[in-house]
């Protein structure tokens, strides 16, 4: 899959919003930011605390940035981390992106010091279950 000038934007404000992570437990420094439909772009950190599992991974808080500003449906997402392989989403934030995100969406995973991924959610999260399968 090609990346698209999108993906510019989207991996400098992951990175720029990944110098602002607060992990000093794990070290692993996370950026995401997502692009939402009507053009915006929405960006947040991974945030650790002593109570270890009552952190905040970086999607999460684009995410509530996002909702925050009234926007609901997220159109593309790049999330950038340590290492060389690809920083893979964790299963909580598979399904929160799904719960804003078409299964078609483009999801970018990206070590900096390696190259990045890129695949739909649904090949993500298969065989997910998402707000489509509740009436309202």
């Amino acid at each position: 899959m090609s990346h698209t000038a999108i993906d510019k934007v989207l991996f400098e404000a992951a990175s720029a919003i990944r110098a602002r992570s607060y992990s000093l437990y794990s070290n692993f420094v996370v950026g995401a930011a997502i692009l939402a439909d009507h053009g915006q772009v929405y960006a947040g950190c991974n945030i650790e605390n002593a109570a270890f599992p009552q952190r905040n991974c970086a999607e999460v808080l684009a995410i509530l940035g996002m909702i925050s500003a009234d926007t609901k449906r997220i159109k593309r997402i790049y999330v950038v981390g340590n290492g060389a392989a690809p920083v893979i989403f964790c299963g909580g934030c598979r399904q929160r992106i799904r719960e804003f995100a078409d299964l078609d969406i483009e999801v970018i995973s990206h070590g900096v010091d390696g190259e990045p991924l890129t695949c739909t959610l649904e090949h993500l999260l298969p065989h997910s279950f998402g707000p489509d399968y509740l009436s309202k």
